[in-house]
């Protein structure tokens, strides 16, 4: 497409970057802090929301990135809608443990797992629970009982919720006051700024080889008033607007091509 008339070489808004290549906005960069205080305190529940979009699947990927293999055993699930049993099967799954027919057999053999991994192996099981704003009311209330070792010096798994900004005014139930109460580490990632979209967007082409400015002003603004500085809205125009560019043979993105990308999606 337009890999060869800009000299990239690589679609640069494409998903597929490594952690340590990813733009880490403002919101994203306290997100990320935040989660990296309760790795240090080894333990407790963590909360990440946000809009669709908006990074928290980059900020789950950069907190991974930057765990010791030897010191941590971080797994993901998505899309745990199903009940208590199923939740537990899908993470016995994630930590490599036999899955158990009944909920009691498979809550205490997911205990065990996490304490003789610490024990033995001095590893802290890190779970992140994506999407998590579909999980049922009973389910989110296990989760707190899965992290409730007190009765020992130490905690042996360390939870993440991540989902949507719903999520936050859902855990605000009196049904779920216990598990609030645990909850240590909350952070919520919302658009990019006005004045980062400019500086998302030259990251990004950079990265793809990139040698000059392919979006002038202009064209800068009309994405952000678009996609409401939401990077997946962002990337999926931006991509447009450069196809459009291309077949017009323009040099640098348009006024008119941004528009045409933003027709093509409403479309």
């Amino acid at each position: 497409m337009y890999k060869h008339h800009f000299a990239l070489n690589r679609y640069p808004f494409e998903p597929s970057l490594p952690p340590d290549q990813l733009f880490q906005s403002q919101s994203q960069q306290e997100a990320l802090m935040r989660l990296g205080q309760l790795r240090q305190a080894r333990g407790g529940i963590g909360l990440l929301t946000g809009e669709p979009g908006c990074g928290k699947s980059t900020v789950c990927r950069q907190l991974f990135a930057g765990l010791h293999s030897g010191e941590y055993r971080p797994r993901y699930v998505s899309l745990t809608t199903g009940s208590i049993l199923d939740l537990y099967q899908v993470i016995a799954q994630a930590f490599g443990v036999p899955p158990a027919r009944h909920r009691a057999q498979a809550f205490l053999s997911l205990r065990e797992e996490f304490s003789v991994q610490h024990r033995e192996a001095r590893q802290l099981s890190i779970l992140v629970i994506d999407e998590a704003h579909y999980l049922r009311t009973e389910a989110l209330e296990e989760m707190r009982l899965i992290t409730n070792f007190q009765m020992d010096s130490e905690y042996r798994l360390c939870l993440i919720l991540v989902g949507q900004t719903e999520l936050r005014a859902r855990l605000e139930m009196n049904v779920f006051e216990s598990l609030r109460q645990r909850i240590t580490a909350r952070c919520h990632i919302g658009s990019l700024e006005a004045e980062e979209i400019p500086r998302y967007l030259e990251h990004r082409l950079r990265l793809a080889g990139a040698e000059i400015p392919l979006f002038p002003a202009n064209a800068i603004e009309a994405i952000a008033q678009a996609s409401n500085g939401v990077p997946r809205r962002i990337d999926r125009i931006a991509h447009l607007a450069l196809s459009a560019a291309a077949i017009e043979q323009h040099d640098q993105v348009q006024l008119e091509d941004v528009q045409n990308a933003i027709l093509d999606i409403q479309s």
